[in-house]
Parts: structure tokens; sequence; C-alpha cells
């Protein structure tokens, strides 16, 4: 067959969100076991063997913000990012709280400052934005910030820039929660415009969406502890402890390609080993469209 009509992928990142992991040994929300989830999710990505830049969570890494949960969680995400040699950038979410965010996770004394900070991979500039107001639900990018990520912008990285914050800038599909979206989202369109931003990601929702601003694409991964369900009826909420997922994150030269992965069990339809694949891309086209014709299975072999 003939070689892919896309140049090969020159980035490639975890986006997880969510995680929402709680003091001590209580369950979340009575029923939720944020950390057994998380395990899963490593536990069944090492599979893959595939080899992630960066894992980039995107807020409320912790339910209450104690110290407990992000000793935790970092005890759970280093040891698994180090066996796949991905770098770990944690965002700040509403319901985390900065200064044990701070020390626990990035060994900082700064206390109660916003957490921004840039991190180069390999050409690509991901850049953590705090959106997050102390006591609040909603999220707000302050002057001193915006002052900041122009100047961090002012200089183009060689391959672009990813902001991960966790307030999506996105229209709220729940119309009792539109009091905890991101505000003045029209100034942060026009912070980005322009500018070598390629990709926009966030949290919060607790569901996945794609959406874009200021002419770039925003994706929000969904939650690894819980969902919210949206078949309920209009003005309702409910969460629901299923569809748990992460996204993976393709950087291309002309794009950036996000890709929905569940937690989960689920029956297998079919599978198709590597070796079989590698035998498969082998064939002509012809040979290729025959093998999946001959029956209702792919014929790989």
């Amino acid at each position: 067959m003939s070689a892919s009509q896309h140049p090969p992928v020159e980035h490639f990142i975890l986006h997880l969100s969510d995680t929402h992991f709680v003091g001590g040994t209580e369950l979340l929300h009575g029923s939720v076991d944020s950390d057994a989830n998380l395990k899963k999710l490593f536990r069944d990505f090492a599979e893959t063997q595939a080899r992630p830049e960066a894992i980039v969570f995107t807020g409320d890494l912790a339910d209450t913000g104690d110290a407990d949960a992000y000793d935790r969680l970092r005890a759970l995400v280093e040891p698994a990012a180090a066996a796949i040699g991905a770098e770990v950038i944690w965002v700040m979410g509403n319901h985390d709280t900065r200064t044990p965010f701070r020390s626990q996770l990035l060994d900082s004394d700064a206390g109660e400052e916003s957490v921004d900070y840039v991190t180069e991979i390999n050409g690509l500039r991901i850049i953590a934005l705090d959106s997050t107001v102390p006591g609040s639900h909603h999220g707000e990018i302050t002057d001193e910030q915006y002052a900041w990520l122009a100047d961090v912008l002012a200089t183009p990285a060689p391959h672009g820039s990813i902001i991960a914050l966790h307030h999506p800038p996105v229209p709220s599909l729940l119309e009792p929660i539109e009091f905890v979206e991101l505000r003045e989202q029209s100034r942060f369109a026009e912070a980005i415009r322009g500018t070598d931003v390629r990709a926009v990601l966030g949290g919060h929702l607790h569901f996945n969406t794609f959406s874009e601003i200021g002419g770039v694409p925003v994706s929000v991964a969904s939650a690894t502890c819980y969902t919210q369900d949206l078949n309920v009826k209009a003005g309702g909420m409910r969460g629901q402890n299923g569809a748990q997922g992460f996204n993976l994150v393709h950087v291309y030269d002309d794009r950036v390609m996000h890709t929905v992965v569940p937690i989960g069990e689920f029956s297998t339809v079919y599978e198709v080993t590597a070796e079989q694949m590698a035998a498969f891309a082998q064939l002509s086209l012809e040979e290729a469209n025959a093998a999946l014709s001959a029956t209702a299975e792919p014929a790989l072999a």
C-alpha cells in the first residue's frame, strides 16, 4: 500500500483532567474510587507501549485540596510517567488549593501565588495557566497573567504553543452552571489570536467537548473520577460513575488531533495483533481490499 498522506507525528501528549482525589480513604461522593480509576488508566495505557512526551492534568487534581490527596496522586503518576518517559504538567483547578498544590506537586514554597509556568517539550511550548479564583468555582485570568502570557507569546516557539487551563473558554451546555465558566472569554480570544498557540486544553466540565476561540481549537477532556450525564432534562444535572476517559493529543506540523479514550472494561468484538497489522501493511491495495472483503471480520493474517 502507498505511504501515509500525512507527515509523521511531531509530538504526542496525554491529556487528563479532574482526578478529584479525596483526602484519606473515603470514596468521592460515597461511591467513586478516583485512585482506582487512575491506576487502571495507567495500567491499560502501559500495554500500548506508547511513549508520550508529556502528561497534562488540567485541574481539580484534589477534591478539597488535601495534602494527602496530592501526595497519593504524585506517588501514582510519577512512576507511571517515568516508565514511559513522559514529563508531568500539573494545572490548577477550582477544587485545588494553591499552597498544598505547589508544595506537594511542584516542590515550591510560593504559597498562594498564581500557578503559571512554561514547559518546553522538544520544541513544543506548553503553558500552564491558572484560571482559578480562590474560594470560587468560576474562572478568571488577571491583568497580571495576561501581561505574563503576552510576554511569553511574544517569542514564538519552534513548534508552537499549547495552553492548558482548567476552565475551558467554551459555552456551557448546562444552563444552571453558566456561573462556573471562564469569565471574559472574548478577552482570552484576543490574547491568543494571531499568536503561535495551536491548541487550548481544558477540563472542569466532566465531559468531552470541542470548540474554537480566537482561531484556535479547544479540546476539553472528560474526568477520570466521574462524568456529567448529558441525557438529562434541561435545567438539571446528574453525575454518573461511568464514561470516564482521557485524551490523546497528536501534534503534526499542520494540525493538532485530539482523540477520546474511555476507561473501563469492554467486551472484545475482534482483535488484530501488531504482527498481523505489519503484514497487512505490506499488501498491495488490491490484496488489502480482498483481505478486508473476505470476511465480516478483518482477515489480516
